[in-house]
């Protein structure tokens, strides 16, 4: 995560939400946020509210400021002036100057107290107001860009001391403490490409072709879904090309019992012990995931309203997507806006097969008197 995509251009997110954005243009309305759209035909990029003739849909793009237009080549209207008075949202760039902040000082130890004095409000206000923008709060920012700092420096092959310190971490102790849950493993084993970490994993045939389990000590960390050949065993070696894997069908025997008794219905609660690696906010999805009731849905929008950011539906999809413990965390519960069975890692096919078992089992099942 980086000041770039979360604040100065966030396209993922307004993605989500281009239906509902155009709608604004087309009735002229002003009330939808801090957005502009850019005209390609054109080149010039307006407020919703402008008085010029509305362009073609195909024609247009959205920002979530005018820098981000800018930055993209588009050029200010001179009918709706965007870049003066309401064209853009201050609380964005209160937050974007906060996020520069931490971004150049994450080695200091940013408390909510220094940060909101930088900005010059409370700090009460300014963890909400980043909160309600961001998606998470300024010190699980901070944690996340630490850490997002240490990967690339670990991934280049730097030493873990180097790393500490070019990530901001002030000592090591404070390391293994807050990039243990981030990386799932040490920050040596980490650079090693899990050198040093011992992966058992099974296979077994389910109602969806075949199930890999594969677990560490700590807990589950992949569960994968595929049909007939090695497909399954490369894409965990390729995930840890250095760690000790092993075929361990009978240490895995309980947690794969318990994932078929899921697929065939006969568990619906399923609660495992996990070990995987997740920012922030992918842990915020896959908890969302997790609440969903067996046998039922959550649109990609809808979940995104319940972490408190409903431009983010888009966002919501990636970290679905990046599940890696399907099942476990049950990404197949996140459908369309309408309802439709949008991208499955899986396919299409076995997520509409688990969302009908689900519905069955739950139709089937005696209602409370």
């Amino acid at each position: 995560m980086t000041v770039t995509t979360v604040i100065d251009d966030l396209q993922d997110t307004l993605a989500s939400g281009e239906d509902s954005l155009w709608r604004a243009v087309l009735a002229r309305d002003g009330s939808h946020g801090a957005f502009v759209y850019g005209v390609r035909s054109t080149g010039i990029y307006c407020r919703p509210t402008c008085p010029s003739r509305r362009p073609r849909r195909e024609q247009v793009v959205f920002f979530a400021s005018p820098r981000a237009a800018e930055q993209a080549h588009f050029r200010a209207c001179r009918r709706c002036r965007p870049r003066e008075g309401s064209g853009f949202d201050p609380q964005a760039e209160l937050v974007k100057r906060v996020c520069g902040y931490i971004e150049a000082n994450l080695e200091e130890p940013l408390t909510l107290a220094a940060l909101s004095g930088h900005v010059n409000i409370s700090p009460y206000h300014l963890q909400r107001t980043f909160k309600r923008i961001v998606g998470i709060t300024p010190h699980q920012y901070a944690r996340a860009r630490r850490l997002s700092t240490l990967k690339a420096q670990l991934r280049e092959g730097r030493g873990v001391t180097t790393a500490l310190y070019e990530a901001g971490y002030g000592s090591s102790s404070r390391l293994y403490e807050e990039a243990a849950a981030g990386l799932g493993m040490t920050p040596a084993t980490y650079r090693r490409g899990g050198q040093g970490m011992r992966i058992g994993y099974t296979i077994v045939d389910c109602p969806l072709g075949r199930l890999l389990v594969a677990a560490t000590d700590r807990g589950i960390c992949a569960v994968s879904l595929g049909g007939a050949g090695g497909g399954l065993e490369a894409a965990l070696v390729a995930e840890y090309p250095a760690a000790e894997i092993r075929r361990d069908d009978g240490g895995l025997a309980e947690w794969v019992n318990a994932l078929l008794r899921h697929l065939n219905g006969d568990q619906p609660d399923l609660r495992l012990p996990l070990d995987v690696q997740a920012t922030g906010f992918q842990r915020r999805v896959w908890e969302q995931l997790r609440a969903i009731p067996y046998g039922d849905v959550r649109s990609y929008g809808q979940i995104a309203r319940a972490l408190g950011r409903p431009a983010a539906a888009r966002a919501v999809g990636r970290a679905c997507a990046t599940n890696p413990v399907s099942l476990v965390i049950p990404c197949h519960r996140a459908v369309g806006q309408d309802g439709s069975l949008t991208g499955y890692r899986w396919g299409l096919e076995r997520k509409r097969l688990l969302l009908e078992r689900e519905r069955t089992v739950t139709s089937q099942s005696p209602r409370p008197s």
